[in-house]
């Protein structure tokens, strides 16, 4: 039997397909002097599998952010992420290790493919260049439709992997409060939004790994929606964060989409997808208290036995919230795997430190970094 939020579901479903629809009629004309945007986002994979993923827009770039932009425009620019003209059923040209791919933008613009690299990957390398081009497609300049980017592909000598949750654990959100996440979401821009003290540092020293001539790769999973992207990929920049794949989701009128539980299952799959593609590393996840993260990482543990070498949860939330999530302290502990509330990133590098996770000498450069942010 159908129920409400099944009929709910449905009609904000065709909503926003027929939305689409009555605005590419209306504004397909005044569209034909903007020019193609291929929004790429860093593709990731192992030496078996590659998945590479973007988006086609009609729209010019957004202005370079600084620390002097006004109210009006971080406003403005936060309405151009968000008001953004899909191109959908074009053909996206993907060229990548002297091969060609193609695939299809579908409804919202987006386009998503696997790729099997050559056997003969170099050894001691991670980033790979990707370029992006539109079939058949010319900008109103009538120049090429191209997009240059990079990939990453995880060496063999990686020892282990890292997986981390943005908001709240790498900057600033106030997740806990609406009204805080809206002002900082909408009103801030990449110089503005502030990082947890240290984060930048304790990330580098994981990426090094013991060995400083490791490299590790790091992910970064959230709830956002991938009109943040660039805003996210400009802060990492600006604060020294380690490069990695974003994986954030698409945010239209499903309302399922606001849910708990989609978030939930949002994060899951992108963790699965992050595993799958290196069944050779063990990972370390990285986390905080204020939303699912240790109920999310509890359940990667029991899915994943013998994958997960630690997990590491920001205290961000009120001591009711501490006892549920010591108690899932106790079911990672069932499986070996050290599951720890952190007041600060210092104490989680310690930790790792005693792991053998990260070199012990990078520790002082933590707290350096920690104060210099808390300053």
């Amino acid at each position: 039997m159908t129920t409400w939020k099944d009929f709910f579901t449905s009609v904000s479903d065709d909503t926003e397909t027929q939305f689409d629809r009555l605005k590419n009629r209306l504004f397909g004309r005044l569209d034909a002097k903007k020019p193609y945007k291929i929004v790429y986002y860093r593709g990731f994979g192992s030496p078996t599998a590659v998945w590479l993923k973007g988006r086609v827009l009609r729209e010019r770039d957004l202005s370079t952010p600084s620390d002097n932009d006004t109210f009006w425009q971080n406003l403005l620019a936060t309405y151009q992420r968000f008001n953004s003209d899909e191109v959908p059923g074009v053909t996206v040209r993907i060229d990548a290790f002297d091969q060609s791919y193609t695939t299809t933008t579908d409804k919202e613009g987006y386009f998503d493919i696997t790729i099997n690299p050559p056997d003969d990957l170099p050894p001691g390398r991670a980033w790979f260049p990707v370029r992006y081009s539109l079939d058949g497609v010319t900008q109103p300049t009538g120049e090429a439709v191209e997009k240059d980017g990079y990939l990453m592909i995880s060496p063999l000598y990686s020892q282990f992997g890292v997986i981390s949750d943005i908001d709240d654990t790498v900057l600033v959100t106030g997740a806990t409060s609406l009204l805080q996440t809206a002002r900082l979401t909408f009103l801030g821009n990449a110089y503005t939004r502030l990082p947890f003290a240290g984060v930048a540092a304790f990330y580098r020293a994981l990426q090094s790994g013991p060995v400083t001539t490791l490299f590790n790769p790091i992910y970064f999973v959230s709830s956002s929606p991938w009109n943040l992207y660039d805003l996210l990929v400009d802060f990492f920049r600006i604060q020294g964060v380690p490069k990695g794949p974003i994986l954030l989701r698409d945010l239209g009128f499903n309302p399922e989409l606001l849910s708990s539980q989609s978030h939930h299952t949002h994060k899951l799959a992108m963790i699965k997808k992050i595993l799958d593609v290196n069944p050779q590393l063990p990972f370390v996840l990285i986390g905080d208290s204020g939303q699912q993260d240790p109920e999310i990482y509890a359940q990667v543990v029991r899915d994943n036995p013998g994958r997960i070498r630690a997990i590491y949860i920001r205290d961000v939330s009120v001591d009711m919230r501490d006892e549920a999530v010591r108690e899932l302290i106790r079911t990672t502990e069932a499986y070996q795997v050290p599951m720890l509330l952190v007041p600060d990133t210092v104490e989680a590098a310690e930790h790792a430190a005693s792991l053998g996770l990260i070199d012990p000498d990078t520790i002082p450069e933590i707290r350096a970094d920690r104060r210099a942010d808390e300053e």
